[in-house]
Parts: structure tokens; C-alpha cells; sequence
């Protein structure tokens, strides 16, 4: 299974400039997945998979490649990441298997990025037959919430001599 790389890279002065704001405001913004996905997802969306936005917040995914496959984004951020929807997480909310299971065979993917990395944002496109590996090996844990390492160390296990560079 091939899985697909790239790297946004950001100018944090340029930034910081153009906004007004503080360097270190840059980075805090940037590091924080609630606000850095709006970026992230058009990025995507238009540079890499040539597609679009979801058309709402409420649809199920976030993104469509060329040929219409709906993608989810996620970020590795301190607090690590997830791969159940949205719904399923945050107060009150819990994870539910079937729903997570319904989820994977409605997408073609994830498109996973290491905020903590800002500037210099990786990416990983990976197939959802991976995910559902790492489901099925139990490597998700039981709701499909990892640490930053976690996720790292099993991006990394399917990235040695099975990528390709995105240009």
C-alpha cells in the first residue's frame, strides 16, 4: 500500500506581518487543530487532491479528491489524534463502534498532518484499508484516540519504502 507524502511550509514572520500579531501568536494559532484545519482543508482540498470543500460542516467528511472520494482531515497535535467522527468527540460525547465502522466505509481515507511541526507542516494521505488495520490489530486503542507518538510511530511503520513524494 502506497502512501502519499507532502510538506506545507509556512513563513512565520510573513505571517506575523501580514496579521499583525506576534511570532509567537503565529505559532500558537497554527499548533491548535480548531483553528489551523480551515487552512489546512482548502489547502488540501485545492492544491493537493484537486477537489473541493464538503459542502457544509455537517456532511460526514471533509473533503472530495478529482474523482468525487471523500476524504476526512486530521491533525496530530499534542493531545494526539483521532479517527472516530467528529461527533464522537468532545464533552458529553462518546465513541460508538458501529458508528465509527459506518464512517470507514463511507471514506476513501485520511489526510493526517503534524501541526507540532509548524512551520513546516507533513502530511500523509492514507488509505482507509489502513486504518481499518490498525482497528482491527487494536493499535487505535479503544475509541481511536492515540497520543502524538502513537500515531507518529505507526505513520512511520507503513511510510518506510511505501511512499511517494506529492510535488
Amino acid at each position: 500500500m502506497v502512501i502519499k507524502t507532502g510538506l506545507f511550509k509556512w513563513d512565520i514572520k510573513d505571517i506575523a506581518k501580514a496579521l499583525k500579531i506576534k511570532e509567537t501568536d503565529v505559532r500558537l494559532y497554527f499548533t491548535d487543530g480548531r483553528r489551523i484545519s480551515f487552512m489546512l482543508e482548502r489547502r488540501l482540498a485545492y492544491e493537493v487532491l484537486k477537489g473541493q470543500l464538503a459542502p457544509s460542516e455537517g456532511a460526514g467528511y471533509d473533503l472530495t479528491d478529482a474523482e468525487g472520494g471523500k476524504w476526512e482531515v486530521r491533525s496530530i497535535s499534542r493531545g494526539g489524534i483521532y479517527f472516530c467522527p467528529s461527533y464522537m468527540v468532545g464533552s458529553g460525547r462518546s465513541f460508538n463502534e458501529k458508528g465509527f465502522l459506518k464512517k470507514l466505509k463511507e471514506i476513501k481515507g485520511y489526510i493526517v498532518s503534524d501541526i507540532e511541526s509548524f512551520p513546516e507542516i507533513p502530511f500523509w494521505i492514507i488509505p482507509v484499508e489502513q486504518v481499518i488495520k490498525w482497528w482491527e490489530e487494536g493499535k487505535l486503542g479503544t475509541t481511536t484516540k492515540i497520543s502524538r507518538q502513537i500515531a507518529l510511530n505507526l505513520i512511520s511503520s507503513i511510510s518506510n519504502n511505501t511512499q511517494s513524494t506529492l510535488r
